[in-house]
C-alpha cells in the first residue's frame, strides 16, 4: 500500500458525517470543547462564515463576529474532535467568495441580506 492512499484512508476515517451544509455568508453557532483545568465544557460562539477552504478533512471556516466592538475572527477545521456540533441559523445572499470586505464595515452596513429557502417562504406564507 502506498503512503498516500494509507494517509487518505487514515483521514477517510477522521471526517465527520452529521454536518449541516455551511456556506460563505451563514451565521452559525459553534460548539467549541474548552479545556478549564480537569475539565471540559462546551462554549458557543457565534458569527458569520466569511470565508471557507475545502480540502478534505483539513476543511476550514473563517467565522467573524464583533463583540463590544472588537471584532474577532477564528479559524475552525470541521472535521476537528474540538468541536463539539455547529448548526446554521440563518442563511444570508451573497455574491463573494470570501467576505474579507466585512473587515472594513460597521454596523449597519456590515449586514447581509437574508436568503430564505422554499420551505421557509412556504412556512410563512401558510401562518398568515
Amino acid at each position: 500500500m502506498k503512503t498516500t492512499e494509507l494517509i487518505q484512508t487514515i483521514e477517510k476515517n477522521q471526517l465527520k458525517t452529521n454536518l449541516p451544509v455551511i456556506a460563505v455568508g451563514d451565521t452559525v453557532i459553534i460548539g467549541v470543547r474548552i479545556q478549564e483545568g480537569n475539565k471540559q465544557r462546551i462554549q458557543p460562539y457565534e458569527g458569520t462564515v466569511i470565508a471557507k477552504a475545502n480540502t478534505g478533512v483539513n476543511t476550514a471556516i473563517t467565522v467573524r463576529r464583533v463583540f463590544q466592538g472588537v471584532s474577532i475572527e477564528r479559524i475552525f477545521l470541521i472535521h476537528s474532535p474540538s468541536l463539539e456540533n455547529i448548526s446554521v441559523v440563518r442563511n444570508s445572499k451573497v455574491r463573494r467568495a470570501k467576505l474579507y470586505y466585512l473587515r472594513n464595515r460597521i454596523g449597519k452596513t456590515a449586514r447581509l441580506v437574508q436568503r430564505f429557502s422554499k420551505s421557509q417562504e412556504l412556512g410563512v406564507q401558510s401562518g398568515s
